[in-house]
């Protein structure tokens, strides 16, 4: 019997178990310490971003840079509706609303002609949103520079979700660096991961001053338990951040590895009708975090459906793309500006088995199960 190909799984070596052995030696296991510390400036100097600070999540990160920028219930934030619920989760911990705006067709991600009109609209109507919450989808950045010259414009608070693009460019730079602050996962499914983490990133070291103080309880400087505001216990454990440490080391190997898969991939199945795959921005490079492709199911001969059926049969893990979040039950009656991109997206899109350490036999057990699957073969 086939042994199960995963879509995205965690890819650990020997650094890794180094730094954690470091942290059992010394004691250091507590949400502190010298490879919490370490993480943050080896992270700080991979994205370029002058100040970053260690957390439990990128949820927790996305959570607290929300916080950071004065989000208050009432208020509104707009976000990319083609991602994980966990860009617009924290948006409702705080009692705002979520705005969903459609993708663009190039890059998958927020289009930033539908924000610009979004929010010259609510401007006439004296209403700006409080923040923008951009998400750079499956390794992919979306296109900031317009995105950002619009926010600037109007003020609004910039804050980038970048927890599926560590790794990628945009004219040379890292998602994440951009806005007012970036956040990143490590997640056990990212390209590197902590088993559980995230990291978030400004140029303000005010705000991530303030980002530690709220992560850690926000205890006030005293010799005594004194607490002046509600703060969360979002801290990085001093353990996973030596996993990351030796993660960190290995990111461009990672990379690679993933877009070699890519590569593979499309040189297997571009010649099969009705088969897209996920499109490269010209403006930066992804890291194929996951490959990602769309299937016309006139054309191909089978709906996306069929084809994540046919690899599970082979024991073979496929997604679905992200469901919008305009099209969640939980987000019923939130407003979205267009959806028609990310709908269509999420209807024809799939997710193949994308981790770095695929081998080649497995590679070629995803390939055959999609040639098979198309009455075209």
């Amino acid at each position: 019997m086939n042994h199960p190909i995963l879509l995205s799984p965690p890819h650990l070596s020997d650094r890794e178990l180094e730094f954690v052995k470091e942290a059992f030696l010394t004691n250091w296991i507590a949400p502190v310490g010298p490879h919490v510390d370490a993480f943050e400036q080896e992270f700080c100097e991979v994205v370029g971003s002058p100040h970053a600070a260690a957390v439990s999540s990128g949820t927790a990160a996305l959570h607290l840079a929300l916080r950071l920028v004065g989000i208050q219930p009432g208020d509104e934030v707009l976000c990319s509706t083609l991602t994980f619920i966990a860009s617009a989760n924290p948006i409702v911990y705080l009692g705002a609303t979520p705005i969903f705006v459609d993708s663009d067709r190039l890059s998958w991600n927020m289009n930033p002609e539908l924000l610009q009109e979004t929010i010259e609209q609510r401007a006439k109507r004296g209403k700006l949103p409080k923040a923008v919450v951009l998400v750079h989808l499956y390794g992919q950045s979306a296109d900031i520079d317009p995105i950002l010259q619009i926010c600037d414009r109007y003020e609004i608070p910039l804050i980038e979700d970048a927890a599926e693009a560590l790794g990628a460019t945009y004219k040379g730079r890292s998602p994440g660096t951009f806005g007012r602050i970036g956040i990143y996962s490590f997640n056990g499914n990212k390209i590197i991961t902590t088993s559980g983490g995230g990291m978030l990133v400004s140029d303000d070291p005010i705000l991530v001053h303030r980002a530690r103080y709220l992560a850690t309880q926000a205890r006030d400087p005293s010799p005594y338990y004194q607490h002046s505001e509600i703060g969360y216990n979002y801290r990085l454990s001093n353990v996973l951040a030596g996993i990351g440490r030796g993660q960190l080391q290995v990111l461009n190997e990672r990379v690679a590895a993933r877009r070699r898969n890519f590569d593979i991939y499309q040189q297997a199945l571009k010649h099969l009708p009705g088969l897209e795959f996920m499109p490269e921005a010209r403006y930066g490079r992804a890291t194929r975090w996951l490959t990602c492709l769309t299937l016309d199911p006139e054309r191909f001969g089978a709906t996306r459906e069929q084809v994540r059926l046919a690899l599970a049969q082979q024991q073979i893990e496929a997604r679905p793309v992200w469901k919008p979040l305009h099209l969640q039950p939980v987000f019923n009656g939130c407003e979205c500006i267009g959806g028609q991109v990310a709908e269509t997206l999420f209807e024809r899109g799939l997710c193949l088995p994308s981790g770095s350490n695929l081998q080649e036999t497995e590679l070629e057990r995803v390939i055959q199960t999609i040639w098979y699957s198309s009455r075209n073969r």
